[in-house]
């Protein structure tokens, strides 16, 4: 007997099917609807701090840009979504994006000048596909806030420790910086942001 295969969901799709004011969250995954897991409070406050952090900074500087309570990320060539933990938009960009009134969905790099992705348990996604796919399009600058230090060693080292690991685009290819404990946070899209590792992570109480 022959099993018949799940036809793949399009981008359209899912965002055609996007539960409105839904309490969960749903990211597309190469064609398959994937509900995120409800994070953990640590992994909350750290968000709030990265939040909080980056807004008083692009405030002071006046810059057009916003962080949205809830947006997507789409990759038209695997059929997926993302919804990033923060997610930093050029507001006059917007205008070039197609989905951006309907769906608030964004695919232009110009519309992205930060990404960051706050590790949990699935760590692979961060460190594997989304760094790939975030590469792909050219997002100037990529973060992984892993406080817990779950990365596999050959990103975070060994032993394993908390550490924020800043990818950020030169070329077509993202180069690594690794930063752990007071180490100063060096970022293209914030050059003056005051911040060290430590200070993130004591945010979420570790």
């Amino acid at each position: 007997m022959t099993q018949a295969l799940r036809k793949p969901v399009t981008i359209r799709d899912f965002l055609e099917w996007y539960p409105e004011n839904s309490s969960k969250r749903y990211e597309l995954h190469n064609g398959a609807i994937v509900e995120m897991a409800q994070p953990v409070g640590k992994h909350e406050v750290i968000i709030g701090f990265l939040i909080r952090l980056l807004t008083l900074e692009y405030d002071r500087l006046n810059l057009p840009y916003f962080i949205p309570k809830t947006a997507l990320i789409q990759f038209p060539s695997s059929e997926s979504c993302y919804s990033p933990d923060v997610l930093l938009l050029n507001l006059p960009a917007l205008e070039l994006e197609q989905l951006w009134e309907q769906y608030s969905t964004v695919e232009l790099a110009d519309s992205i000048p930060l990404v960051i992705e706050v590790v949990s348990t699935n760590w692979r996604d961060d460190y594997h596909k989304k760094l790939g796919e975030y590469e792909e399009i050219g997002i100037k600058e990529y973060w992984i806030v892993d406080y817990l230090g779950l990365g596999g060693q050959k990103f975070i080292g060994n032993p394993k420790q908390p550490t924020i690991s800043v990818y950020q685009l030169v070329g077509e290819e993202y180069q690594v910086r690794l930063f752990r404990g007071n180490d100063r946070i060096v970022s293209l899209a914030f050059p003056e942001l005051n911040v060290t590792a430590e200070q993130i992570f004591q945010a979420g109480g570790t």
